[in-house]
């Protein structure tokens, strides 16, 4: 098991104790994903090196997607990329309305040294990096601050001139923004930075000290996220990886609403494609239902065709090159392992580590995977949300906090139809098996 730290470990076991996927520290309990893992170093080095690459990641409810993709992040953040992830959702960010896509983004932004909210950090990052390679240059005393500040904007000048005629607002933010931070004037720079990160509402009086108007609209925020990609290049960022998780919700919005989603999802990839976004990782999640059914991709017969991908019948020679990856499902022995590793992580900052190694052997983990799997009527491939959330809080924590817990005489797993998700409800019941409601 790789080396990581307390907070590490806690943020992990807290975030299963809840059924939820942790942010970090995946590498941990990764079980099935090392024939990805070339393919996607690859990619990752393409697009550090000026490409762009898309990415389809299909899999069934529980097979791990948002898992993966998380995964693909830490890689990702260990070579330099800053990351972000939007959950796509029928209400709060619906695909089609790429302005609130573009704000979830940059709301969740992260780099290798800031976990979330990332954005004003690179951008501060960004106009310190300007002054010194103004230094850096010798042609300016660094005591001459007038002379220092003139010559970093004559560079930002240089930088940002193939945006100007894209995205001439980006830069207008820039250059507003900078001016108010170097006049001490926090509250139009906390205005400038927030509509530079494609927050509504900002006050009027920030917008109109840079020249600037209205709010980032659809198409703004494409011409936004080309100007993001440049101030991480020049940051010396290896670029951006940007995750747009249960992209399948579309699914269930109205047809109006799923043919401008659909839509989007094709301007994306065209665009990726076309070179627009170099240093753009662009990855998508969803179930075999958005990508093969009626109410998905088929939908829109363009979008159908540049995501089609032949499947051979044995999952094994799946070309992970291919634009569309599918996820291996869960089996028996992936759970176990993934148990055992959860085990042990928790075994090391527990209260009463030897008792854990005693009652939470290997027997044990077996017996709960077999007796969850079993509640679920065999569906493995919805259980490891589940397996894991009731082995540290109806196993190890109480085996951790009392003595006399026995597991062989006091444990008795059910699970209760509230504790499940719609979708892994629809999944259980479709097989017929009764939960404790």
């Amino acid at each position: 098991m790789p080396e990581i730290s307390p907070q590490r470990r806690k943020e992990i076991i807290d975030a299963l104790r809840r059924g939820t996927v942790p942010r970090r520290g995946l590498e941990v309990f990764a079980v099935g994903l090392d024939g990805f893992a070339p393919v996607i170093e690859d990619e990752l080095k393409t697009v550090q090196s000026g490409g762009g690459v898309f990415k389809a990641i299909r899999g069934e409810y529980g097979s791990g997607k948002t898992f993966f993709a998380r995964w693909l992040q830490e890689r990702a953040k260990k070579i330099g990329f800053a990351t972000t992830e939007v959950q796509i959702s029928e209400t709060e960010t619906p695909l089609h309305r790429l302005e609130t896509v573009y704000r979830r983004a940059m709301e969740h932004l992260s780099t290798p040294d800031c976990f979330d909210g990332a954005f004003r950090s690179i951008l501060d990052g960004w106009f310190y990096g300007l002054e010194e390679d103004v230094l850096a240059g010798g042609q300016v005393d660094e005591s001459d601050a007038q002379a220092l500040a003139n010559a970093a904007d004559m560079l930002l000048e240089q930088r940002l001139t193939h945006l100007s005629k894209k995205t001439p607002q980006y830069q207008l933010a820039l250059r507003g923004y900078r001016k108010a931070q170097r006049e001490g004037d926090a509250a139009t720079a906390d205005g400038l930075a927030a509509w530079l990160a494609g927050q509504p509402h900002v006050g009027a009086a920030s917008k109109r000290g840079a020249g600037l108007k209205g709010e980032v609209d659809h198409f703004g925020a494409l011409s936004f996220l080309e100007g993001l990609l440049s101030i991480l290049r020049d940051s010396g960022f290896a670029g951006l990886v940007l995750i747009l998780d249960e992209v399948e919700t579309l699914q269930r919005v109205r047809s109006d609403v799923r043919e401008k989603g659909l839509n989007a999802l094709r301007q994306l990839i065209d665009e990726v494609d076309s070179g627009r976004f170099p240093g753009l990782y662009l990855a998508i999640t969803g179930t075999p239902a958005f990508f093969d059914g009626p109410q998905g991709i088929r939908r829109l017969e363009p979008l159908a065709q540049r995501l089609h991908v032949d499947w051979d019948q044995d999952p094994k020679f799946d070309n992970p090159r291919a634009v569309q990856i599918r996820l291996p499902a869960f089996r028996r022995e992936r759970l176990i392992e993934v148990g055992l590793r959860i085990r042990d992580l928790f075994q090391q900052d527990a209260l009463a580590p030897d008792r854990i190694a005693a009652k939470a052997d290997d027997a044990l983990i077996l017996r709960i995977v077999d007796d969850i799997t079993g509640e679920l009527g065999g569906k493995i491939g919805i259980a490891p949300r589940i397996f894991l959330r009731k082995l540290i809080n109806n196993v190890l924590d109480k085996i951790d906090l009392h003595e006399d817990f026995d597991p062989g005489e006091n444990l008795k797993i059910k699970i209760d139809a509230a504790e499940l998700t719609r979708e892994e409800r629809a999944v259980v019941s479709a097989g017929d098996v009764e939960l404790d409601v």
